[in-house]
């Protein structure tokens, strides 16, 4: 009869810590690349409002600003909402917000978090 166990006699104890810990790894590591998606996409929507108020500065037509925006980055024109306001006369400041909704893509997550709503704005000084 033994007292204690021997070195070396505790087989498939790796194996059972291993099946235990790696779901968590596994959803750590989703929730770290969900994060990073939606910090790519808000750095995307903060260019797409200063390409929008770079073309807004320089031309008066809504359509050039909307389609500058559009083409910014790779955001998903689905769920992309372009505003300008205060153009005026030159020496003037116009501001283009854009809004931006970006997709939670782990499905687990995606039943328990709605999108996540970007807002970011420019403020350019009217030139023509």
């Amino acid at each position: 009869m033994r007292a204690s166990s021997a070195p070396g006699d505790d087989d498939g104890q790796s194996t059972v810590e291993l099946a235990l810990i790696l779901p968590l790894l596994m959803v750590a590591l989703l929730l770290t690349i969900q994060c990073g998606v939606l910090a790519r996409d808000q750095i995307v929507a903060t260019h797409a409002a200063r390409e929008g108020a770079r073309v807004a500065a320089l031309d008066a037509d809504p359509a050039a600003v909307e389609r500058a925006v559009r083409s910014a980055g790779s955001l998903d024109r689905d769920r992309l909402t372009v505003r300008i306001s205060d153009r005026g006369r030159p020496g003037t400041r116009v501001r283009v917000e854009v809004t931006y909704r970006s997709p939670v893509r782990i499905p687990l997550l995606r039943r328990l978090v709605d999108d996540v709503v970007f807002r970011t704005e420019a403020t350019m000084r009217v030139e023509q």
